[in-house]
């Protein structure tokens, strides 16, 4: 199971009040439901091909509103063949959906942009409804991979605003894009998308996550020390290295004893140990000279050496 629908699983058995209820309802039947005429009625379809959640609609139909729903189950004819749950509800519908606010008196089955205030007037109901739109149209990344993603993909651009406007009240940094096939509210940054499922109630897969980025963030955090130590060592080596070059330069055209106390002194234990950084020559030297002092002595012997090459 990915880690999208262990997080949606997780979220299908939540406790919530009523007024809660409607607000996922609301979420979830306006961005999964349509309507179709059915015996001379007309009967609402909420399609989805998550078993838990088309569950989750029935029971929280039934409990809230006393209504009577079917679920019929289909399987995909292409790609997958997956399943494909449809909770219907054949009578009753007007009633449920202006309850919903998610149409309005004398508007006729039109349903009204956005997302009406009265159903997320509550600080509960929005964090409800925002579970109900992470439920019917919500994925996020597994947290192992390349990069962290959540989005909430929905038919129409107010909806969308809507949904941005409203995760952002949490201080979730959303932003909405469109698609070929509508729009997307998404979320990138790895805290955010944490803040995010605490915010609907997805705790298990908030600590998952965040074990998985304390992880990835460690390793990336350990591989930039040694990539650092490992080019200190190389530009290490490599100067002691010219620095040997250079001094053996001098020691064949001039010998070393024609070079300042100083710099003889430097240069006769860089040639015997040439394992040690200056800080370590330096502390060889007679009055235990600084790393600055040190790299300052090899310097003149370098120009030393690179005027006898010219």
């Amino acid at each position: 199971m990915s880690f999208a629908a262990q997080t949606k699983k997780e979220l299908t058995m939540i406790e919530v009040d009523e007024c809660c209820a409607k607000a996922e309802l609301s979420a979830l039947i306006r961005m999964n439901g349509s309507m179709r005429i059915a015996g001379g009625r007309i009967a609402l379809d909420i399609t989805t091909e998550n078993a838990a959640i088309a569950r989750r609609i029935f029971t929280l139909l039934k409990r809230t509103y006393r209504l009577h729903a079917e679920v019929l189950v289909r399987k995909k004819m292409r790609l997958k063949k997956n399943n494909i749950y449809m909770v219907r509800v054949p009578a009753g519908v007007e009633e449920l959906l202006r309850s919903l606010q998610i149409i309005k008196e004398g508007q006729g089955f039109q349903f009204t942009p956005g997302i009406e205030p009265d159903i997320i007037k509550n600080a509960c109901c929005r964090r409800s409804y925002l579970r109900g739109a992470f439920l019917a149209g919500g994925s996020v990344n597994n947290p192992e991979g390349s990069s962290y993603h959540l989005e909430i993909a929905s038919m129409y651009e107010e909806h969308c605003d809507a949904l941005c406007e409203l995760a952002n009240k949490f201080h979730l940094n959303a932003r909405c894009i469109e698609r070929k096939k509508g729009y997307v509210l998404y979320i990138k940054e790895g805290e955010k998308i944490i803040e995010m499922l605490s915010v609907i109630g997805a705790h298990q897969a908030l600590l998952k996550f965040e074990d998985v980025r304390i992880m990835r963030d460690m390793r990336n955090s350990v591989n930039r020390i040694v990539n650092c130590e490992t080019a200190n060592l190389n530009k290490t080596i490599g100067a002691a290295v010219r620095q040997i070059e250079n001094i053996k330069l001098l020691e064949q055209e001039v010998g070393l004893d024609s070079l300042p106390e100083k710099l003889r002194e430097v240069a006769v234990i860089r040639l015997q140990y040439p394992d040690l950084n200056l800080k370590e020559v330096g502390a060889m030297l007679k009055g235990s000279v600084s790393k600055s002092g040190v790299n300052h002595r090899l310097r003149k012997i370098d120009e030393m050496a690179e005027k006898l090459r010219n």
